[in-house]
């Protein structure tokens, strides 16, 4: 059991350190700044169809009255 776990970790390190490509700082700053973009147009979003909703309820409920 100890040998396949030390195999799979030998195999882990050996993966990470010899055939994985790494992304520059630049390419990191990009995505990173993609990832933020969108983050806060979907925040953007979400926040207006809560506010109709909310004003659509407020409206069927003043209705109700």
């Amino acid at each position: 059991m100890f040998e396949s776990i030390k195999k799979y970790c030998k195999e882990s390190y050996e993966e990470l350190r010899y055939k994985t490509t790494w992304p520059t700082r630049s390419e990191l700053m990009n995505s990173a700044v993609v990832v933020l973009t969108a983050s806060l147009c979907i925040a953007l979003v979400v926040f207006v169809m809560d506010m109709a909703f909310q004003h659509g309820m407020e409206a069927i409920y003043g209705l109700l009255r």
